[in-house]
């Protein structure tokens, strides 16, 4: 096995055709396209029962441990068009102190800070920049509020795609930065990233882009499944009990209960599924609202604020599909406050040696929250996401100095 050979070795494929998720319509496969003619996400439908008869879990352990292993349940059709900047498999990593601390059972996290660009981002990115490539797509536009700009300007650049990206004003500087210096060119936006959605979306007849943004184009969610599909090997093909995933516009929530549901139909799992679990910050909650509400959409959220600036969406085309995924796994969707998860990104840093992003640390005090309310119980396993490497935001300052000219007091350091 070389460590190449998931981008190098063909293998079939079976995309079908793709399918409106709220119609049901039927539009052809290996074509461009954006939202369905009811104006909602595409989804990409595959030939079940053929993946089942040519991919095996023993033929899986003989690849190499990168999201392209999955190649029979992805779009991307040949290895010419595979766009890659080494889509590592992300670890697990167990939290035993704070569990125990808590008295619950094992708290497990999914760290994809790990990846390309340094965020979960780069699943998505991946994997529509591939299919734009296969397309002849010659330039790609995004609204983001950081991480999926960068990993756009990535990978597109990589493969000679040009890149128009808009960002809201306050965008971490780091994330800006990173976006122009790996080729894209970058503007910031007096609002927030719907204002920018609006001016991409505006500016696709105008500027000629091909519009990138969430579920607006149908292979980013097939990109984010690989977190269910890398899960649920990594746990021996079972599933946890509750995921908590940090929900903006619900890319991967929505791609893992797509890939379950793939998995099953081939096999490799039986019909138990984890509660999912939509985690927003209180004051950027419109799936919060919705799901208390009963309701299948969630209307725009008006001043929306949060130093979790990734999940700070105020309105989400694939709404509806979010909030089916929750419900039909019975689930849930709860909001914390900005102060619960800076306290949670200290924590878990100072007790568990693990930096998360503000998304990421949201999880853990919607985990905290969810135990103490009862919406969880202590012998639930969950899985919590890191959606990006904590070192791409602000960290706290240190004042302790010494002066080396001086007698050091070695008992009070």
């Amino acid at each position: 096995m070389k460590d190449n050979d998931n981008l190098t070795i063909e293998r079939p494929t079976f995309v079908t055709h793709l399918e409106c998720a709220m119609e049901g319509d039927r539009y052809e496969a290996d074509q461009i396209h954006n939202l369905s003619k009811a104006g909602k996400p595409l989804l990409v439908r595959y030939d079940l029962a053929g993946v089942k008869n040519a991919l095996t879990k023993d033929a899986l352990k003989e690849r190499p441990a990168d999201m392209w292993r999955y190649r029979e349940l992805l779009p991307v059709r040949k290895v010419t068009d595979i766009v890659s900047l080494g889509e590592v498999t992300t670890p697990l990593i167990r939290l035993p102190k704070l569990a125990k601390k808590l008295g619950g059972a094992e708290i497990i996290v999914k760290d994809e800070g790990r990846l390309p660009t340094g965020s979960f981002k780069a699943r998505g990115l991946v994997m529509a920049v591939s299919m734009g490539k296969a397309l002849g797509i010659k330039h790609m536009a995004m609204p983001t509020n950081g991480n999926a700009g960068a990993a756009l300007a990535a990978y597109a650049t990589s493969c000679g795609i040009k890149t128009t990206i808009f960002c809201p004003a306050d965008t971490p500087e780091v994330n800006v930065s990173e976006i122009e210096l790996q080729g894209a060119t970058v503007y910031r936006v007096n609002g927030l990233i719907d204002d920018c959605g609006k001016i991409v979306g505006e500016g696709k007849a105008k500027a000629g882009w091909f519009d990138t943004s969430t579920l607006k184009e149908p292979y980013r969610i097939e990109g984010k499944k690989t977190m269910g599909l890398e899960l649920a090997e990594q746990l021996g093909w079972e599933m946890p009990d509750v995921i908590f995933y940090p929900t903006g516009g619900g890319t991967g929530l929505i791609g893992m209960w797509k890939a379950f549901a793939e998995l099953e139909a081939i096999g490799f799992i039986g019909a138990k599924r984890p509660r999912m679990v939509a985690v927003q910050a209180s004051g950027c909650a419109p799936m919060v609202r919705a799901f208390e509400n009963g309701t299948e959409h969630a209307p725009r959220w008006e001043d929306a604020h949060t130093i979790a600036s990734g999940i700070r969406v105020p309105q989400a085309v694939g709404d509806f599909l979010i909030l089916r995924a929750v419900r039909e796994s019975k689930g849930f969707a709860i909001a914390v406050p900005d102060e619960k998860i800076s306290a949670a990104l200290n924590e878990v840093a100072r007790e568990e040696g693990l930096l998360l992003c503000p998304e990421g640390a949201a999880t853990y005090a919607a985990y905290q929250q969810s135990l103490a309310d009862g919406r969880v119980t202590k012998n639930d396993r969950v899985m919590l996401f890191n959606c990006a490497t904590g070192l791409k935001y602000p960290l706290p300052p240190v004042t302790r100095t010494l002066d080396r000219h001086q007698p050091i007091d070695y008992a009070k350091l």
